[in-house]
């Protein structure tokens, strides 16, 4: 049973799958069908995006970072980043002095805690978000253009059970 991706390409997740299949006859590598397509859809979303931030000379996790700031209706902490964002607190560190030094977000301290460091983009940092979210929604569109309404639904309600096995 081979899909198709394009034109005479085979599905290179399903040709994986088999491969270990035959390897390993005694495995079920079913999960490999269904994890391995996730992976490969993040993988390819992940690349597209980073060739569309180099010419801003901005990384991913930078983007995520000022995409966080961006949709706060407030400075946020540090701390809340990192609970909005996939990345670490001591990556966040880095990450935001090196906005902060080319002028894309602001670092300033708590005016009721002096102890705590608020973060929010500047004019330019909000400016790079809104340049970039609507390109990336439109490959996100592009790329779930082939399903119904009723299949988007679908997927990301099962894609919400298969998180929450994976969160723990």
């Amino acid at each position: 049973m081979s899909h198709v991706t394009g034109p005479d390409t085979s599905d290179l997740v399903e040709r994986i799958q088999q491969e270990w299949a035959q390897a390993y006859p005694d495995l079920d590598v079913a999960p490999i069908g269904i994890l391995g397509r996730i992976q490969f859809i993040a993988a390819r979303s992940s690349h597209r995006l980073d060739r569309r931030l180099e010419p801003h000379g901005v990384t991913r996790s930078e983007y995520d970072v000022l995409g966080a700031l961006a949709r706060s209706p407030h400075p946020l902490r540090a701390s809340e980043v990192v609970s909005t964002t996939m990345l670490s607190g001591a990556s966040i560190t880095k990450i935001t002095e090196n906005l902060a030094r080319r002028g894309l977000l602001v670092r300033r301290k708590s005016e009721r805690d002096g102890r705590v460091v608020l973060l929010e983009p500047t004019d330019a940092g909000r400016e790079l978000v809104e340049t970039e979210l609507p390109r990336r929604l439109a490959d996100d569109e592009a790329a779930l253009s082939g399903l119904t309404p009723a299949e988007r639904e679908s997927l990301a309600e099962l894609l919400r059970k298969v998180s929450a096995a994976v969160h723990v």
